[in-house]
């Protein structure tokens, strides 16, 4: 399954599509001189489901953010509930 990221300005999107339609997607607005990413919406198809692509899209992110060096603020519920879960994560988690 490929994860594709596209970025306009500061608003960014990983998403994984099929025959153009999106099938799960996590978007997140840079922010503070792009120094922080918010996580701002995550959503996977219901055929994808159960299938770890939520996690994958968040692990998207924190890849993203160690690469940069930024830090993320997961305002979408999902993603907080990953990196609550995720010691591993936490270098990237903001304050």
């Amino acid at each position: 399954m490929l994860i594709q990221h596209k970025q306009e300005g500061n608003k960014g999107i990983y998403f994984i599509e099929d025959d153009g339609n999106i099938l799960a997607e996590i978007i997140y607005a840079n922010a503070d001189n792009d120094k922080l990413m918010i996580i701002e919406h995550t959503e996977v198809d219901d055929e994808l489901r159960g299938k770890n692509v939520g996690y994958e899209l968040v692990h998207k992110i924190v890849e993203h953010a160690r690469m940069h060096g930024q830090k993320v603020a997961p305002i979408c519920p999902f993603a907080k509930a990953i990196f609550d879960k995720k010691p591993d994560f936490q270098d990237v988690l903001s304050e």
